[in-house]
C-alpha cells in the first residue's frame, strides 16, 4: 500500500461550470439566481489563504466548485508541505501550472507550466535560494489577490502583472507586459511534482499555426502512470517560437518534439501595458479534446466575463448554506471551509461525455452523468460525502455511480484512493462501499444498486486484498503477517457494515448476516486489560512491546495506520453500544474517553507528522479522530460532546495561513467544522443518522433536496451558552439528540435552546443514544 507515511519517508530519503458565448449568455443569466447586493456576496467572505501554510497543504489559484481546472502558481515541487506545489513561506514562483491537490498528504498534478518574462530565455527554472538563475519570479503574498475563481499577482522583477481564471476544464491567462522586444512565455511540459524524481517517461509537442501548442504527457508519479493532454491559444501571434527537447534546443522552424523533458519558447515584442491572454484546455483522452473543451467552454477572451462567471457558480454553491452571525472571524472559516468542501472530487471527464478510464480506455458518459477524479475517500467518507447528501443531493448520484464504473473498470477493483484513472491505493481500507452506502440507506435515485453490490461483494467476499483473507479466516489480521494490521481489522469491520446494507437493498441476506456479524471482529482485538485496541500475533498472543504512544510494536510493522492505541481506541463507529459493553458499561467508557482528552501529548520519534491538532492524545489534525468527541452522546454524557465540539470549533481553526489542524484533505477537515458549526455529525455515516451538538451560529439555513429549506435555529442567552437545553424539531421537542437524514432531507426546522449549564437529563437514558449495530 502506498500510504502518506510511506510518501513521507520516502521524501526523507530522498532529501462557472462552463462559460456560453455572448449569445447564449443571456439565456444562462435567465437560469441563474438574480443579482445580489454586495452584502450578500457570499465570496467575499472566503479566505482562500487558510491553508497554505502549516500542513494544510492548500492551493491559492483559480477554480470552479469541481473542476477539473486549478490554476494556481507553484513556488517548488519536492518536500511534504509542497503537495499542492504551494507553500506561503516561499518568496519567488516558478510559474502557473493547470493541475493542483488540495491538502493532500501526498504530490501529484502540477502539468503544464506557463510563465511570463522579458529578456533573455532562461529554460531552467532557478532555485528559491537564486531565483534569477533562471525563469523564476520573486513576488509578495502581500500583493497576491485571491478571490474564489481568480488570483493575481504582480512580477515586479519583470514589470508583468499576471492574473488567473477558470472554467470547468479550460483556464484562462492575461498577462499585462511592459514595452520590450524580448517578451516571452516559457511553457514547461516537464515540470511536475518530483516524487519521484523526473516522473515524466514520454511527451509531445506541437505548435499549431503561430498561436497554439499542444501535447500529452505520461507522468509516473503518486498517480503512476496517468495520461494528461492539452491545447494552448494564445489572444496574439508568436513573432518566433522554438522548442527544447530533453535539454537540446531543436532547430528553428521545428514545431514539433517527443522526449521526456519538453520546454518551449513563446516569444512577443509588447508594447507597454500590452496585454496578452492564454486560453488553456485539459483532457484525459486526447488533444482533440482538450480543443473541444477549450472552443466550447472558452469561445472568446473576454477574461472579465470568465472571472465573473466563475465568482458566480461560486456564489451559487456558497448560497446553499447561508448562516447569520455577528462573529466575522467564525464567518469567515465557515465560507472559507465550505469553499474548500467544493475543490474535490473534480471533473475528469470532457464536453463529448468521453473520459479515460480506470482501465486506461476511453469510454463514453449516459447524458446527464459525469465522470470524477480525486477521491480521498479514507478522510472524505466521514463528513464530506455526508455532507453532500444534504446540501449536494443533485451530485450524489453522479458521484456515486462514478465510484461503481472505477471498481467494474480498475484493475485493482473497489476505489481506494483513485486519481485521474488510476488507482494510487493510498490508505487503508476500501470506503468507496462506504460513500455507496450512505447513498442506499438514505434512498438516493438513479443508482443501479445491483451493479454496486457486485463489485462490494467481490472485494468483500472474494478478493485477498491486503490482509482481508486472514481477516475472514482469523477474525482479524495478525500483526505478524501484514503491517497496520489494527487499522485494517477495523477500516474492514466499518466496510463490512456499508456491504451489509447493499446486501439487504439486493435481497442477498446471507450475505448480510455474514458482514454484519463479521463487522463485530473488533472485538478480538480489544484487551480488557489495558483497555486498549491493540495488535494480536497469528498465535493469538498480544504484539509485545506495547505502548500506547507507539505507532506499533516495530518500526517494521506498524500496527496502525496514521493513528497510535489511543485514538484507534475509539475508532469503532457503527457499533458503540455493543463495544461499551465489552467495557462493561458506560461509566468505563467515559472515563477513558475523559481520559483521552487529558493525558499528555507525548509522541514517539517516528510519529508521521499527519497526527496533529493534540488535545491529550486525540488528533484533530488526522481523520480517525473526527468522530471521538461525539461519541459522549452514546455514552450518556451528551454535556461533554457540546462543550469539546464547540472547544475545537474555536481551536484548531483559524483565519490565517496556518489555519488548519492538519491535512485539508480534499475537504474533510473543513467537513468536520462545517457540520459541527450547523450542530449535525454523523458519527456512523452509513446509519443515515446525525449526532447534534450545540450549533456555532444563530442561524443556518440550508437548501436541499428539491430546493427546500432546512432551518437550524439557536436561541442562546449569553455567547457563554454552550450546552444544549433543550431541541426542537419540526414542532415537537425531542428527548433524544440524534436525527436520521430521512427527517431533514426534504426540508425542517430544528430549534436549540442553550443554556450556559449543561442539561443532564436530555438524551442521557440509553435507549435514547444513537442506533448501533447492537441496539
Amino acid at each position: 500500500m502506498f500510504s502518506r507515511r510511506r510518501f513521507m519517508k520516502a521524501l526523507s530519503l530522498a532529501g462557472c461550470s462552463q462559460l456560453f458565448n455572448s449569445k447564449n449568455r443571456s439565456a444562462l443569466a435567465a437560469i441563474l439566481p438574480p443579482a445580489e447586493t454586495a452584502s450578500d456576496d457570499l465570496t467575499q467572505y472566503v479566505n482562500i489563504r487558510i491553508g497554505t501554510g502549516g500542513h494544510g497543504h492548500t492551493y491559492p489559484g483559480a477554480s470552479v466548485p469541481f473542476g477539473a481546472v486549478q490554476l494556481s502558481p507553484d513556488t517548488y515541487t519536492k518536500g511534504w508541505d509542497w503537495c499542492s506545489g504551494y507553500y506561503e513561506s516561499d518568496a519567488s514562483l516558478m510559474g502557473f501550472s493547470h493541475t493542483h491537490l488540495s491538502g493532500t498528504g501526498c504530490g501529484d498534478m502540477l502539468d503544464v507550466l506557463l510563465i511570463p518574462n522579458v529578456s533573455e530565455v532562461k529554460w531552467i527554472p532557478g532555485t528559491r535560494e537564486n531565483p534569477s538563475e533562471g525563469y523564476r519570479a520573486p513576488f509578495s503574498h502581500a500583493d497576491e489577490r485571491m478571490e474564489p475563481g481568480y488570483y493575481a499577482v504582480p512580477l515586479k522583477d519583470r514589470g508583468i502583472h499576471a492574473e488567473l481564471t477558470a472554467s470547468e476544464r479550460t483556464g484562462l491567462h492575461r498577462y499585462t507586459f511592459p514595452a520590450n522586444s524580448a517578451s516571452h512565455f516559457i511553457l514547461d511540459f516537464a515540470h511536475s511534482y518530483d516524487d519521484p524524481p523526473n516522473p515524466v517517461s514520454d511527451a509531445t509537442l506541437e505548435i499549431v499555426g503561430n498561436d497554439t501548442i499542444t501535447g500529452g504527457r505520461t507522468v509516473h508519479s503518486w498517480a503512476n502512470g496517468r495520461r494528461i493532454y492539452f491545447a494552448a491559444q494564445f489572444s496574439k501571434p508568436f513573432a518566433s517560437a522554438q522548442l527544447q527537447q530533453d535539454d537540446v534546443l531543436l532547430a528553428a522552424g521545428t514545431n514539433s518534439a517527443m522526449g521526456k523533458r519538453l520546454k518551449a519558447a513563446l516569444c512577443y515584442s509588447t508594447n507597454d501595458s500590452e496585454q496578452i491572454l492564454v486560453r488553456v484546455g485539459i483532457s484525459g483522452v486526447s488533444v482533440a479534446n482538450a480543443l473541444k473543451n477549450l472552443q466550447s467552454e472558452m469561445p472568446g477572451w473576454d477574461f472579465e466575463a470568465t472571472r465573473t462567471a466563475a465568482r458566480a457558480a461560486w456564489q451559487r454553491e456558497l448560497s446553499r448554506i447561508r448562516i447569520e452571525t455577528t462573529d466575522v472571524t467564525q464567518r469567515t472559516i465557515f465560507y472559507s471551509s465550505l469553499y474548500h468542501m467544493m475543490l474535490a472530487p473534480t471533473l475528469f471527464d470532457d464536453v463529448n461525455g468521453e473520459y479515460c478510464g480506470m482501465d486506461g480506455q476511453t469510454h463514453q458518459l449516459a447524458p446527464g452523468e459525469h465522470n470524477y477524479s480525486t477521491y480521498s475517500l479514507w478522510d472524505t467518507f466521514r463528513a464530506l460525502h455526508p455532507s453532500y447528501t444534504l446540501f449536494q443531493p443533485d451530485r450524489v448520484p453522479s458521484l456515486v455511480n462514478c465510484l461503481i464504473s472505477m471498481a467494474e473498470q480498475s484493475p485493482a477493483g473497489m476505489p481506494v484512493w483513485p486519481l485521474q484513472g488510476k488507482e494510487t491505493g493510498t490508505m487503508t481500507g476500501y470506503h468507496s462501499a462506504a460513500v455507496m452506502a450512505e447513498a442506499c440507506v438514505k434512498n438516493f435515485q438513479g443508482i443501479d444498486w445491483e451493479r454496486a453490490y457486485k463489485v462490494m461483494r467481490k472485494r468483500n467476499m472474494i478478493d485477498d486484498y491486503r490482509g482481508l483473507g486472514y481477516y475472514r479466516a482469523m477474525g482479524y489480521i495478525p500483526a505478524d503477517k501484514v503491517d497496520e494490521s489494527v487499522s485494517k481489522t477495523l477500516e474492514y469491520d466499518y466496510d463490512d457494515w456499508a456491504c451489509s446494507h447493499v446486501a439487504d437493498r439486493v435481497g442477498a441476506q446471507d450475505d448480510a448476516n455474514i458482514q454484519r456479524q463479521r463487522s463485530k471482529n473488533y472485538r478480538h482485538l480489544f484487551d480488557s486489560k489495558t483497555q486498549f485496541i491493540r495488535a494480536k500475533m497469528s498465535d493469538g498472543s498480544w504484539a509485545e512491546p506495547f505502548d500506547p504512544i507507539d505507532m506499533g510494536h516495530t518500526d517494521a510493522y506498524r500496527d496502525y495506520t496514521e493513528s497510535n492505541a489511543w485514538q484507534t481506541t475509539f475508532g469503532i463507529m457503527h457499533d458503540v453500544k455493543g463495544y461499551m459493553e465489552m467495557w462493561g458499561g458506560r461509566e468505563p467508557f467515559v472515563n477513558k474517553l475523559d481520559e483521552l482528552f487529558t493525558v499528555p501529548s507525548t509522541l514517539p520519534k517516528n510519529a508521521p507528522p499527519d497526527i496533529a491538532g493534540m488535545v491529550g492524545q486525540y488528533a484533530h489534525g488526522n481523520e480517525p479522530s473526527h468522530h471521538i468527541a461525539y461519541l459522549y452522546v452514546y455514552a450518556g454524557q451528551p454535556w461533554k460532546t457540546q462543550w469539546r465540539v464547540n472547544s475545537l470549533l474555536l481551536t484548531e481553526y483559524h483565519n490565517d495561513p496556518d489555519g488548519l489542524a492538519g491535512n485539508e484533505d480534499c475537504g474533510q477537515m473543513s467537513a468536520w467544522y462545517v457540520m459541527s458549526a450547523l450542530g449535525l455529525y454523523a458519527v456512523d455515516p452509513v446509519s443515515g443518522n446525525y449526532v447534534l451538538t450545540s450549533p456555532l451560529f444563530d442561524k443556518a439555513t440550508l437548501t436541499v433536496t428539491g430546493g427546500n429549506k432546512l432551518v437550524i435555529e439557536t436561541k442562546r442567552p449569553s455567547p457563554n451558552a454552550i450546552y444544549i437545553h433543550t431541541v426542537t424539531i419540526n414542532g415537537k421537542k425531542s428527548n433524544k439528540l440524534w436525527i436520521s437524514h430521512s427527517e431533514i432531507a426534504q426540508g425542517g426546522h430544528i430549534v436549540f435552546e442553550l443554556s450556559t449549564e449543561p442539561n443532564k437529563h436530555l438524551g442521557t437514558a440509553p435507549e435514547l443514544a444513537p442506533p448501533s449495530l447492537t441496539a
